[in-house]
């Protein structure tokens, strides 16, 4: 199967999983919400370490970018789970647009990957298309008011814990691509979410930053009480873990997370038919600019 085609079921199955949360699970906290994506996904994905090879033989720098991974991953989604519980799709998920600006710098410094100029600008168009989300804000007549649709990084709170997701998951997309290099894709998704999956354990429930612990027994009292919302966010998880691996693997990181990014749009279009979240009609052009940097970008990969 194609990058291409990898990637785009991982970017409808990311925003499927936002949407199912933010629509039956609004009454849970950050920490249970981090809990259903990454322990439960764990859980769901277990079938797949029978294809893991022994793990002994794996060498210390594996281990050393785990270690590293694994606290950035539960803080993002920790972000993450707030951020759409809380705040309207459309202002929080166009902020996700970022994440490959971000990971393609990260990438230049650390693989040593380098864009073709087509597959660059198809990068910032997806990137613009994001800005261009929020143009209402900026008049035509007032160059002054042009850096407007990104001040709502100041005002709303959503949009500001959504660019440090967008920063945190540029970090991990690279990295994740260094520890992908000593498993293969599927039996990589599936331990490093069965990993996250546990560590998370402790650390929400011991670690006080970003909010109170987690009391586990009230929070599996409140999964069990809703059982197929919380399955079947999980589920559309897990297929995201699965085709991100895989196509992460097939093609530059840049690329892959760009175009992962069109999920903001899918997200878009749930906000509207769902939460009936206002203005879809200004913000098609946005999307169309972001198809067009999907299409550019395609062109340069």
């Amino acid at each position: 199967m194609s990058w291409l085609l990898l990637t785009l079921i991982c970017a409808f199955s990311v925003a499927s999983a936002d949407a199912a949360t933010k629509a039956w699970l609004q009454g849970f906290s950050a920490r249970e919400l981090t809990l259903i994506r990454f322990t439960l996904t764990g859980l769901l994905l277990s079938p797949l370490l029978f294809w893991l090879p022994d793990l002994g033989v794996l060498p210390v720098p594996f281990w050393g970018w785990l270690s590293v991974l694994v606290p950035l991953e539960i803080g993002a989604m920790l972000l993450y789970m707030a951020a759409i519980r809380d705040h309207p799709l459309s202002l929080t998920l166009p902020y996700l647009a970022f994440t490959p600006v971000f990971s393609m710098a990260i990438a230049a410094l650390l693989l040593g990957e380098r864009l073709s100029l087509v597959g660059l600008l198809g990068v910032l168009l997806i990137v613009a298309g994001a800005w261009l989300l929020n143009v209402e804000q900026a008049r035509p007549d007032d160059w002054r008011t042009w850096l407007r649709p990104l001040s709502s990084i100041r005002r709303e709170a959503g949009s500001r814990m959504m660019l440090g997701v967008a920063l945190l998951y540029g970090l991990t997309s690279t990295l994740g691509k260094v520890a992908l290099l000593y498993l293969p894709s599927a039996a990589f998704g599936a331990f490093y979410f069965a990993l996250v999956g546990l560590l998370a354990i402790p650390l929400l429930v011991l670690v006080p930053i970003g909010g109170p612990r987690l009391s586990l027994r009230p929070a599996l009292r409140r999964l069990i009480s809703r059982p197929g919302a919380v399955l079947v966010v999980a589920a559309l998880n897990a297929v995201m873990v699965v085709t991100h691996f895989m196509a992460l693997r097939l093609t530059e990181v840049a690329y892959m997370i760009a175009l992962k990014r069109s999920s903001l749009l899918f997200g878009i279009l749930y906000g509207a038919l769902l939460f009936r979240e206002l203005n879809l009609a200004s913000r098609m052009p946005a999307g169309v600019l972001m198809l067009a940097g999907v299409f550019v970008l395609l062109l340069g990969a």
